[in-house]
């Protein structure tokens, strides 16, 4: 009788950790389902920089010289890659488009005014063009009052249509204003007391808000939402997906694999751009999974 409890108790633990690992699974390839594609015969590797301000200041974990980003992005260009905008991977994974054999995406948070003053002219040096995800806040409030400082300023609403004008730069979301540790909420995640319908009321209000101030002042409407510090909540996707945004790129690091499916796109991983690394020493980390 005793070996006969004993062993229901192991089945009994099996099968408990077996649901607690597939519960995780399922919940990972729901957040970030791009990592759960490499195996697919249409899956294309595709290695996603992010880089916060570039300017002249001492290089630190979230900032990073012109210098280094030239580095890269000749590194980037020597070794045959090629930079793709995200309506190129969207296009791609609904069906309607392709990508070049060695595609790396360039993006940058939080809307730097040296993201004008020093990226874009590396970007059209070496053909290349990136994602810049503004939080709208930082544009109505600080780029106004303090302008045109590489090393501390926000874009204005005109240097943000400068950078559109190019072809080269795609405005994606940041929150208007919920980039912010400052409070209970960490960027725009849920809390634990809040209900799944008064997080989403409250996460809708604030990406409309952003995207009626883009559409105003630029004619058009961000289709890729960054996640402020990675924070993702799953109750945010349904807020996301209603809003139309085709894209979410998070602050985990690891290599994406993008197919024919657009659901692949939701949960992009990127690799932050230190500037405490060389850029070999970044190009291996950011190539590791091809």
């Amino acid at each position: 009788m005793y070996k006969c409890c004993y062993i229901s108790k192991k089945i009994v633990i099996t099968a408990v950790a077996f649901t607690v690992l597939a519960v995780i699974f399922i919940s990972e390839r729901f957040l970030f389902p791009s990592s759960a594609y490499s195996e697919e015969e249409d899956a294309v590797f595709l290695p996603v920089i992010m880089y916060h301000s570039v300017c002249g200041k001492a290089p630190q974990e979230y900032i990073v010289t012109p210098q280094q980003v030239e580095s890269d992005l000749q590194w980037l260009s020597s070794h045959g890659y090629t930079a793709v905008s995200a309506k190129q991977v969207c296009d791609y994974a609904n069906g309607t488009g392709s990508l070049p054999p060695k595609p790396v995406m360039i993006t940058a948070d939080d809307g730097h005014y040296n993201n004008l003053s020093q990226l874009l002219p590396l970007l059209e040096k070496y053909d290349m063009c990136a994602v810049i995800s503004i939080v709208g806040s930082y544009t109505d409030v600080y780029a106004e009052n303090d302008p045109h400082q590489d090393n501390y300023s926000y874009l204005t609403w005109d240097d943000i249509n400068a950078l559109t004008a190019s072809g080269r730069i795609e405005i994606g979301s940041h929150t208007y204003d919920m980039h912010s540790l400052s409070g209970e909420r960490k960027g725009c995640s849920k809390l634990s007391y809040e209900t799944a319908e008064d997080y989403q009321s409250i996460l809708r209000e604030d990406l409309s808000k952003l995207q009626n101030e883009v559409s105003r002042h630029t004619g058009q409407s961000p289709v890729v939402f960054t996640y402020p510090f990675g924070a993702v909540s799953r109750e945010s996707l349904p807020v996301i997906r209603d809003m139309g945004f085709a894209m979410t790129l998070t602050c985990r690091e690891g290599p994406n694999y993008i197919v024919h499916d657009p659901q692949c796109l939701y949960g992009i991983f990127r690799y932050n751009r230190s500037g405490l690394y060389f850029t070999e020493e970044f190009m291996r980390k950011l190539m590791a999974g091809e």
